[in-house]
């Protein structure tokens, strides 16, 4: 492979194409924050703000203004988002909101997640580093402080099933917060120590609990002691996708502790999810779930092809070429990113569809709602850059 030319074509794909379309479409110029509910056009479908997406675009276009260029737009749209999160996306009770009104008044607040949460933690500390501004990262760190207390503390989060008929953990969780505290480092040096004893829990919460050699899965739930629920559909279900993504993570960790073992957890977790994910009956792609048994699942979307897995599988198969050099990840590598655009890229209005039906027909034209918008795409094309020169790959 070229990755010289591969690296110019992400980073083509990313300031000419990605990034554009949301600043053109998405930003709110009169309330400020951005809409993510667009057509494949980009016009706009619903007026209401997905409260994720104020963080994960903030972290986004400050990713951008930090790794691939300076451009002034990028810190404008930066501070649009974080003043419409300051006003508007948080409770007098501390928490979240999931989605709010174009002018920030409160729609839906889902009292079971942190993820909101997690996501203004990532977009805090990457404005902080960006701009120098110190307070963010200590807004950051006291978010993240509150986010274990909620995540620990019984009570607190409202689970979606009776805890005292069927209690449960969930993988999302620990997944998550390995990535917010990785960026969370990065911003707050004098953090770095609790960072670490923290990031070696989790890890150790994915290990113990979630990471199944005797299945050769990751679990999405498992109960409070580990056990495997295979007597429900939600015990068996495996998302590839996410755990190809919680890979990556361990993967990055890997890297930047020279960490051999932790390498080695991430690739076995890529190995397990490329093989139950990717379609090779139907033409490629990364599948949205499995059951752990072989079983059929009750999901009506299980066997579609999302946008998002499809970035995850592409920075993780990449990460594990560079740092094996075994040319089996290339090889996949290779095969994600030839399905990505042949399928997910539009040439006419930009951007990229979003979902597919199993065999390869367009599901929806949308290029955004509430759970996609510029996030996973853009990420895949600059952690895949950072991949490249951090290896030196393109030597």
């Amino acid at each position: 492979m070229d990755f010289a030319a591969l690296r110019e074509s992400y980073r083509k794909e990313l300031v000419d194409n990605i990034l554009p379309f949301w600043l053109e479409h998405g930003m709110d110029k009169v309330n400020g924050g951005i809409y993510t509910a667009l057509d494949r056009d980009g016009s706009l479908l619903d007026t209401d703000k997905s409260v994720w997406f104020q963080g994960r675009a903030l972290w986004t276009f400050c990713a951008a203004y930090e790794q691939i260029e300076k451009k002034p737009e990028y810190l404008e749209a930066a501070r649009s988002l974080i003043d419409f999160i300051e006003a508007h996306c948080f409770d007098s009770d501390g928490r979240m909101f999931f989605k709010v009104t174009s002018d920030g008044r409160p729609v839906v607040k889902r009292l079971r997640y942190f993820f909101s949460e997690t996501f203004a933690i990532i977009g805090f500390a990457t404005y902080s580093r960006i701009t120098g501004d110190l307070s963010y990262r200590d807004k950051a760190f006291k978010l993240l402080e509150f986010v274990e207390h909620i995540r620990t503390t019984p009570g607190i989060l409202i689970p979606k099933v009776n805890p005292e008929t069927e209690p449960s953990i969930a993988f999302g969780g620990p997944m998550i917060l390995l990535n917010v505290l990785s960026e969370m480092r990065e911003a707050y040096p004098e953090k770095k120590e609790w960072c670490d004893e923290y990031m070696a829990k989790l890890l150790g919460e994915v290990e113990t609990y979630f990471v199944r050699d005797d299945l050769k899965c990751v679990l999405e739930i498992t109960a409070p002691d580990g056990r495997f629920m295979k007597e429900h559909y939600d015990g068996r279900i495996i998302n590839p996708g996410h755990a190809i993504e919680g890979a990556w993570f361990i993967m990055n960790e890997g890297i930047k502790k020279d960490d051999d073992r932790l390498i080695k957890l991430g690739l076995k977790m890529l190995d397990w999810h490329w093989d139950l994910g990717w379609d090779g009956e139907y033409g490629g792609g990364i599948i949205q779930y499995r059951d752990a048994l072989g079983l059929p699942l009750s999901e009506y979307h299980q066997d579609m092809k999302f946008w998002w897995p499809q970035c995850e599988a592409a920075i993780a198969t990449l990460m594990a070429y560079a740092v094996t050099k075994d040319e089996k990840y290339l090889s996949e590598f290779e095969e994600v990113n030839k399905y990505i655009y042949d399928r997910f890229v539009d040439r006419e209005y930009g951007e990229w569809f979003g979902y597919f039906h199993r065999d390869g027909s367009l599901a929806t034209r949308i290029k955004g709602n509430f759970y996609k918008g510029p996030f996973h795409i853009p990420r895949m094309y600059m952690k895949c850059i950072e991949i490249i020169d951090t290896f030196g790959l393109a030597k």
